[in-house]
C-alpha cells in the first residue's frame, strides 16, 4: 500500500510541523491525536506489532476492516514498535528526539519500567510534550488501578445524576468520558506547546479520565460544599427550567424542547394555547417553573401529541421557539443543517472506497483542517517512517529479528 497524500499544496494547516507520536490505545489519547491530525499535524501511531490499538476491532467491520478505526486512524501514519524490547526502546527514543509530542496511556510506571519515561525523552528532547493520560492520574490511591471511561463516568457523578429518579443510574451507550477526555488532551497538549514557545522547554501533561467529565458537570462540588445541595436524577426534566422535556408527536416522532430563556418559556405557553399559566406567580423564574413541571409538560405535551413532527418543528420555528427533533444518525445524515455545514463528510479510502464520517470539528476561515486520509491498516507505514529516521536495510531486519517491530 503506498503512503497516504500529504496536504494538498497551497494549503496552510495550522499545526503544519508539529509531530506527534500517538502510543495509545482506547480512546482518549487517539482521539487527542486525531484532532491534531486533522488541523496538520504529523502523526505517527505507534502500534505492538501483534497487539494492535483494539479501536481496530471495536464496533462493527466491514470485509474484515475495523470501521471506527478508520475515523480514530485518520490523518495517521501507522508503524509497529515493541517498546519493551531494547531495539524498541533505542528506536523510540530516536522517534521521539524528533517530536513535539508524545501521547500515551499506560498504567503509571509503565514507561518507567522500559525506561522510557520522562527522564529518558527529555534527555533526547528538551522540548518534548509527553502527555499521559489514564484513568486516575499518575499519583494517588487509585492511580495504578484499571480503568475506562466507564468508571470515570460513575465515579464523576455523571451516572448519579442520569436517568429517571425511580430507575439506576444509566451510563452513556457511547465512549463520553474518552470524548471529553480526547478534547481536554488536545486543549492541554496545545497549552503546553504555547508555554514551550515562551520558555523553551517541554513538560509533563498529566491528564486523568475522571476529572474532565467531572468539569462538564459544571457547579456539583460548589453547590453542594456551600449549600449542601445533592441534585437528583430528574430524568428529562430539568432542575433550572421548564418545560424541558422530549414529547411525543401524533407521528410516532420525539421533539425535545428547552426553555432556559423566560422569553422562550412565555412563547411556548402561547403557541400552545395555555397564556395564562405566563401570568402564574410561580412562573416567573426558571426554577419556580420546574417546581411545577407536571402542569407545563401537561400543557406542551397535550399540544404536541395532536400534531405531527413537521407541524410541531414548524410552529416552535414561527414562534421563535426552542425545539429540536429526537435524531438517530439516519435523520443526522439527512439533516439539512448538517448537511450545509459538511459535519458528516465523504474520505475516499483504499480499502473500502467511500466513507462518511465526521468531520473536523471546527473551522477556521485562513487554515482550515482536513481528513486527508482514513485509518490505515497495521504498520502500514512502519518502513517509510523508520527509513526517515535513518535507520538502514540492515537495521531494520535485525529490529524485526529482534521482534521488535
Amino acid at each position: 500500500m503506498t503512503a497516504p497524500e500529504e496536504t494538498a499544496p497551497g494549503t496552510s494547516a495550522p499545526l503544519a510541523g508539529l509531530r506527534v507520536l500517538d502510543l495509545a490505545t482506547l480512546f482518549a489519547g487517539p482521539l487527542a491525536a486525531t484532532m491534531l491530525g486533522d488541523f496538520g499535524a504529523e502523526v505517527v501511531k505507534v502500534e505492538h506489532p501483534t497487539r494492535p490499538d483494539p479501536s481496530r476491532g471495536h464496533g462493527p467491520a466491514k470485509d474484515g476492516v475495523g470501521l471506527w478505526w478508520k475515523v480514530l486512524g485518520r490523518n495517521k501514519r501507522t508503524m509497529t514498535l515493541d517498546l519493551s524490547r531494547p531495539g524498541g526502546r533505542r528506536t523510540l527514543l530516536k522517534l521521539a528526539a524528533t517530536a513535539d509530542v508524545v501521547i500515551e496511556n499506560f498504567r503509571p510506571g509503565t514507561l518507567e519500567k522500559w525506561d522510557l519515561g520522562w527522564e529518558e525523552l527529555s534527555a533526547v528532547n528538551p522540548r518534548l510534550i509527553l502527555t499521559r493520560v489514564t484513568a486516575f492520574g499518575q499519583f494517588g490511591p487509585s492511580s495504578r488501578r484499571p480503568g475506562f471511561g466507564t468508571l470515570a463516568e460513575a465515579m464523576s457523578g455523571f451516572a448519579a445524576l442520569t436517568g429517571e429518579p425511580d430507575a439506576p443510574p444509566t451510563l452513556p451507550p457511547f465512549g463520553l468520558a474518552d470524548s471529553i477526555a480526547g478534547l481536554a488532551t488536545a486543549y492541554a497538549v496545545m497549552t503546553a506547546l504555547a508555554a514551550r514557545d515562551r520558555t523553551g522547554r517541554g513538560q509533563v501533561v498529566d491528564l486523568a479520565l475522571i476529572e474532565p467529565i467531572l468539569a462538564a458537570l459544571g457547579p456539583q462540588p460548589t453547590w453542594y460544599d456551600q449549600l449542601g445541595y445533592l441534585q437528583e436524577r430528574t430524568g428529562n426534566r430539568s432542575a433550572n427550567n421548564a418545560p424541558r422535556n422530549t414529547y411525543r408527536t401524533a407521528d410516532g416522532s420525539w421533539v425535545a424542547v428547552s426553555t432556559s430563556a423566560q422569553s422562550v418559556a412565555e412563547r411556548v405557553m402561547r403557541l400552545v394555547g395555555r397564556p395564562e399559566l405566563i401570568d402564574e406567580p410561580w412562573f416567573a423564574t426558571g426554577a419556580d417553573r420546574a417546581r411545577h413541571a407536571d402542569v407545563l409538560d401537561e400543557a406542551v405535551g397535550t399540544w404536541i401529541a395532536a400534531r405531527t413532527r413537521t407541524e410541531v418543528l414548524q410552529a416552535f420555528e414561527k414562534a421563535d421557539a426552542a425545539i429540536a427533533p429526537v435524531q438517530d444518525v439516519r435523520d443526522v445524515l439527512a439533516d439539512p443543517q448538517y448537511t450545509a455545514l459538511d459535519t458528516v463528510t465523504t474520505v475516499d479510502d483504499p480499502e473500502l472506497g467511500p466513507l462518511r464520517m465526521q468531520n473536523v470539528l471546527f473551522r477556521l476561515s485562513a487554515t482550515p483542517g482536513a481528513i486527508r486520509w482514513a485509518g490505515r491498516p497495521h504498520g502500514a507505514d512502519t518502513e517509510a517512517v523508520l527509513t526517515e529516521l535513518g535507520l538502514t536495510a540492515s537495521e531494520l531486519a535485525a529490529l524485526r529479528t529482534e521482534g521488535a517491530l
